[in-house]
């Protein structure tokens, strides 16, 4: 899988706020959770797309390198 805009991923303009990326994440996994779809082969690979993106922005040192 290639990888996008951490921004893009969780539907958020650069330079958002840790408040409006934590709401952007949760709403993401919430939506994007494996187990709430069972019938989509790539949710867990969606999911996982979304929790790095929330890793690495959520956390400053990450963020600076990103």
């Amino acid at each position: 899988m290639d990888k996008r805009d951490y921004y893009e991923v969780l539907g958020l303009k650069k330079g958002a706020t840790e408040q409006e990326i934590k709401s952007a994440y949760r709403k993401k996994a919430k939506e994007l959770h494996p187990d709430l779809n069972k019938d989509d082969p790539k949710a867990e690979d969606k999911f996982k797309e979304v929790q790095e993106a929330y890793s690495v922005l959520s956390d400053e040192n990450k963020k600076k390198m990103y």
